[in-house]
């Protein structure tokens, strides 16, 4: 039987090119998102699910139990932009709710299932602006925290055959860069000249959801086509 993976935000950008190349590698995907499912496939399970709604989430993790997954990729994920002195809270929440406490909410059910059974993977996706940009901070604050917990996490199992590591792209071809909610805060085009591709992104986790990767955890992994290079 093939192996499943647990992949948030499934139905676009990052989280629907990682489900597509999964797919495409064996695995049985479960995807969880509060849109309308991208993906058709046999081996495919979509769930409609908004991640922020804790009633929601309780009850599809309480279905976990019984046969939990052996790996896990959150890339659910939301972007609101905020100059110092027109912060909104409600923004600011809401990407927290998103980033950190579903992923928190998440790991701490699946986790210690796979630790139970000496082998698990965990890839969070974060954002090469969790080191800091201007009009951004909220985002950047949540995005942060998820290189602390995947650090955090990744020593809590390192020892009992599962890893934690996060992706960080740059600015990344995705749906994302369309929404009206970020306007005014143009993507930053990383120095290869052009956008990631979530193709791209969904090699790498593919990567390190892999038994080759089973020495790799607790990193933080750049896509930044050069961004990262300035010193």
């Amino acid at each position: 039987m093939s192996a499943t993976a647990l992949v948030t935000g499934s139905s676009s950008g990052i989280g629907a090119a990682v489900t597509r190349r999964l797919l495409a590698d064996g695995w049985r995907v479960q995807g969880w998102d509060v849109a309308a499912p991208s993906v058709e496939h046999e081996r495919f399970e979509a769930l409609s699910l908004d991640l922020c709604d804790e009633v929601r989430l309780s009850e599809a993790l309480a279905a976990q139990r019984a046969a939990p997954p052996q790996a896990l990729v959150h890339a659910a994920g939301v972007l609101r932009t905020g100059a110092l002195g027109a912060l909104q809270a409600a923004d600011g929440e809401l990407m927290w709710r998103l980033h950190v406490h579903a992923a928190t909410r998440i790991a701490d059910t699946l986790l210690p299932a796979m630790r139970s059974a000496g082998r698990g993977r965990v890839v969070l996706i974060g954002s090469r602006v969790s080191h800091g940009m201007p009009g951004r901070s909220q985002y950047a604050a949540s995005k942060a925290a998820l290189v602390a917990l995947a650090r955090s996490w990744a020593a809590e199992v390192v020892a009992d055959g599962v890893t934690v590591n996060l992706v960080a792209p740059a600015a990344t071809d995705t749906p994302m860069l369309a929404d009206p909610q970020r306007s005014g805060s143009a993507p930053r085009l990383p120095p290869i000249g052009r956008l990631i591709r979530p193709e791209e992104v969904a090699a790498l986790v593919a990567y390190l959801l892999g038994p080759e990767a089973a020495a790799i955890t607790g990193q933080e992994i750049a896509i930044c086509g050069g961004a990262s290079l300035p010193k």
